[in-house]
């Protein structure tokens, strides 16, 4: 069966295609309306698309940025507003003529990841995307681990752990609360927190480079924001103790945090010693659409609409 994932954010949708050895046959990307109805449409376009392109009916599968609540049916907590309060799943399936399964993208990055990237051949892997904002997904056997709220994984709106004196109630988050994970470990926080303490940087690998030319100031503001990263990391593994953790986002690609992060994990891991591998994702920025396609496990069948009559 080919699978389709679709990626929708809130200025592009992208869908990837993969075959029944999970290759690549397909990828198309659109503009994101800002407007519902035509969402709506712009996937199914894709879709069509990508069946007619590929003489194969797909399964489809789409990570967004929010949840389906479990107890309304509806989209909520997404930055692309349009969506909240709609039954996507539900109009998708009916314009598609199909079952459309939907997920949180970072659950998605998360499912990707476990099945053929930097978690590959592992059971219980936590994604921890680390960008503008800080999210996380959960996949167990491959699959999404959402729970009964739809936030399995909202790791980022914690409070940041064993905080300091000097970091309690020094961050606001959108969320509304103060000193959450992602207001200290995400770039944003990280940039945040630098130029605080007099630096000057658009980015967390600027900040790397300052520091690789003995900067101070960079040297500083990298040893703060490695152990708030070791600590926000720390706990997770006193809860659920992944079988390993993969790092997306922008700041995944700071070779230091590889580097220094393992020897500090132990600090704050109960029992002082720490074996969780901490690793870079596989497959980039095409982790989520990839994941929206997993959505689908190898051996389960969807009820697909034959080809003539999309």
């Amino acid at each position: 069966m080919y699978r389709s994932g679709i990626d929708l954010g809130g200025t592009k949708i992208e869908l990837v295609t993969l075959n029944e050895k999970g290759e690549e046959v397909f990828r198309k990307r659109v503009p994101t309306p800002k407007d519902y109805r035509a969402t709506l449409e712009a996937v199914a376009g894709l879709v069509h698309d990508s069946e007619k392109e590929t003489g194969q009916v797909s399964s489809v599968g789409i990570g967004i940025p929010g949840v389906v609540s479990a107890v309304t049916g509806r989209v909520k907590n997404s930055n692309a507003v349009w969506l909240n309060g709609q039954p996507m799943d539900k109009d998708l399936g009916a314009m598609l003529g199909r079952e459309v399964r939907i997920a949180n993208d970072a659950n998605c990055f998360a499912v990707s990841e476990s099945v053929d990237g930097g978690g590959a051949g592992k059971t219980l892997v936590f994604g921890a995307i680390l960008g503008t904002g800080c999210g996380a997904g959960i996949a167990i056997n491959h699959k999404v681990h959402g729970g009964g709220n739809g936030i399995g994984g909202e790791w980022g709106h914690n409070p940041l752990p064993w905080m300091t004196a000097d970091e309690f109630n020094s961050t606001r988050c959108f969320c509304g609360n103060a000193d959450c994970i992602e207001t200290f470990v995400s770039g944003t926080g990280f940039v945040r927190d630098f130029r605080a303490h007099g630096g000057e940087a658009a980015s967390g690998i600027e900040i790397v480079a300052l520091m690789g030319k003995g900067e101070p100031l960079a040297e500083a503001a990298f040893g703060r924001f490695i152990d708030r990263l070791a600590r926000a990391l720390a706990h997770v593994i006193n809860l659920l103790d992944p079988d390993v953790i993969v790092l997306g986002g922008g700041v995944s690609n700071i070779d230091e945090i590889y580097e220094y992060l393992p020897a500090l994990l132990p600090k704050y891991v109960l029992g002082g010693e720490c074996a969780t591998k901490v690793v870079k994702n596989h497959h980039g920025a095409s982790s989520g659409v990839r994941g929206a396609a997993w959505l689908w496990a190898p051996g389960e069948q969807a009820a697909l609409p034959g080809l003539q009559e999309l």
